[in-house]
C-alpha cells in the first residue's frame, strides 16, 4: 500500500495498515478461543482455526460496517460466527469485550512496527559510528546561532548525531513488552470469572492469551493509557533525532555551504539544475508532525472517564496508526540518508579557512594562562568521539 499524501509511505508496507489491524483482530479472537478450549472452559468441539474462515474482501466489509457500533470488533465477531461450526461460533469472543480485542490487536501491530524501527536504529548506529571514526580528522566549521563559532571536525558532528540516535534507540529498547488487554465489559473480568469459576482461572486465561500472542500478561488497563503514551513518546523522540540530523544535512547541502551531500537528490518539475535533499526534507516533515500525533494520544489519555471513554478511546486508533507508520517510514529514510551521506572535505576546509575570528577565543585563553596557543583548538573532540563510539559498541553488543 502507499499514500499520495505521504511520499515514502510504501516503505512501511503492511505494518500498522488496515489489513494488519484486521488480521490482528482475528488473531486475538482465534487465540482467545484456543485458550478457552485449552483451559477446559469451552469444549474440544469448539476448537477451530478462525483465520481459515477469512475471505477476500472481509476487511473492507468490516470497515464499512464499523460505523454502526463505533468499532470493527462486532463486525469481525459476526462474520466469524456466521462461518464457524456451531460450537466454535457459540464460544468465540465469550469473556471478552470489544476493547480487549482492539487494544490487543493494536499492541500486535505496534510491536511489529517497533521491531522494524529498532532494526533501522541499529543500522544507523553502525553507520554513524563508522562516519565518526572515518572523519575524526576531517576539518569542519562549527556554528552557533547560524554563525561561525570554532574549528571542529566532521567526526565530532557525526558523534553528536550518534548520541542522539543512541538516545532514541535506548529509549525504544527500554519500553516494556507490550501488554495484552483482557478486562471484559467493565474491566473486572466478570465474564471470564463467571465462565471459569474463579478470578484465578480468569487470570490464567488472560495469561494464556498473552502467551499465544507473544504479548505481556497484564491486569486490565482499559482507561489507563500510559502504555500508548509511553510508546508514542519513544517514537516521537526518534523522529526528533532524525529531524535534527535532517536539518543539518539540508543546511549543509546548500551550494553556498556544500559540506554535506545527500547521495541521490531529488529533481524539480521545472528546474532541471536542482538536486534537492529530498530525504532530509521528508525527515523534517516527519519530525514536524510526530509531536502533534503524540499529543493526541496524551489528550486521549487525559480524557479517559468511567470504565470506557466515549471518544477518547476511539481517538487513539488513527493517531497511533499514523504516528507508527510515519515513524517506520522515517526510520527507513534516515537509514538511507545516513548510509549514502557524503562529506565534501574540500568545501568544509575552505569554509573553515574563510571564517573570521574563530581562533580569537583560543588567543584569549592562552594569554590568560600565559602559554602559547596550542597547535589546534579542538578541545576534547577526540575524547568525545571515543565516548560516543564506546557507547555505540555497548549498545550493539546488548541489542544482538
Amino acid at each position: 500500500m502507499t499514500d499520495l499524501f505521504w511520499p515514502g509511505d510504501h516503505r512501511a508496507a503492511t505494518l500498522m495498515s488496515g489489513r494488519a489491524f484486521f488480521d490482528a483482530l482475528v488473531a486475538v479472537e482465534n487465540a482467545w478461543l484456543a485458550a478457552l478450549v485449552e483451559h477446559d472452559v469451552a469444549p474440544e468441539s469448539a476448537a477451530v482455526d478462525l483465520t481459515s474462515l477469512v475471505r477476500a474482501g472481509d476487511e473492507q466489509t468490516v470497515a464499512e460496517g464499523a460505523e454502526q457500533d463505533g468499532n470493527p470488533v462486532t463486525g469481525v465477531v459476526a462474520m466469524l460466527r456466521s462461518r464457524a461450526p456451531d460450537d466454535a461460533g457459540r464460544w468465540l469472543h465469550r469473556g471478552l469485550t470489544s476493547q480487549d480485542v482492539v487494544d490487543s490487536a493494536l499492541m500486535l501491530c505496534t510491536r511489529d512496527a517497533l521491531a522494524a524501527v529498532a532494526h533501522h536504529l541499529a543500522t544507523q548506529v553502525r553507520v554513524l559510528a563508522g562516519q565518526a571514526e572515518n572523519h575524526r580528522s576531517t576539518a569542519l566549521l562549527t556554528r552557533t546561532l547560524t554563525q561561525p563559532a570554532l574549528p571542529g571536525t566532521a567526526g565530532l558532528k557525526f558523534a553528536v548525531w550518534l548520541n542522539s540516535v543512541l538516545d532514541s534507540a535506548e529509549n525504544l529498547a527500554a519500553l516494556p513488552t507490550l501488554p495484552v488487554q483482557v478486562g471484559g465489559a467493565a474491566g473486572t473480568l466478570a465474564a471470564a470469572t463467571e465462565l471459569t469459576g474463579s478470578p484465578r482461572r480468569a487470570f490464567d486465561l488472560a495469561e494464556a492469551l498473552a502467551d499465544r500472542l507473544g504479548l505481556r500478561a497484564a491486569y486490565p488497563w482499559h482507561t489507563n493509557r500510559s502504555t500508548l503514551t509511553r510508546t508514542a513518546d519513544a517514537m516521537v523522540t526518534c523522529c526528533d533525532a532524525w529531524g535534527r540530523i535532517a536539518n543539518e544535512v539540508a543546511t549543509a547541502s546548500r551550494p553556498e555551504i556544500g559540506e554535506l551531500i545527500e547521495a541521490s537528490g531529488g529533481g524539480s518539475s521545472t528546474m532541471p539544475h536542482k538536486s534537492n535533499p529530498v530525504l532530509a526534507v521528508l525527515l523534517r516533515r516527519a519530525a514536524l508532525t510526530a509531536p502533534q500525533l503524540g499529543a493526541i494520544l496524551h489528550a486521549a489519555s487525559a480524557a479517559q472517564v468511567d470504565e470506557r471513554a466515549d471518544g477518547a478511546w476511539h481517538a487513539e486508533w488513527d493517531a497511533l496508526r499514523t504516528l507508527t507508520r510515519h515513524t517506520v517510514v522515517a526510520a527507513s529514510q534516515a537509514t538511507d540518508l545516513l548510509t549514502a551521506l557524503r562529506v565534501n572535505a574540500s568545501n568544509a576546509a575552505a569554509n573553515l579557512t574563510a571564517a573570521q575570528g574563530i581562533y580569537s577565543e583560543q588567543q584569549t585563553m592562552s594569554t590568560l594562562v600565559g602559554r602559547a596557543p596550542a597547535s589546534t583548538y579542538l578541545g576534547a573532540g577526540d575524547e568525545l568521539i571515543d565516548a560516543a563510539l564506546l557507547r555505540a559498541s555497548h549498545y550493539l553488543e546488548e541489542s544482538q
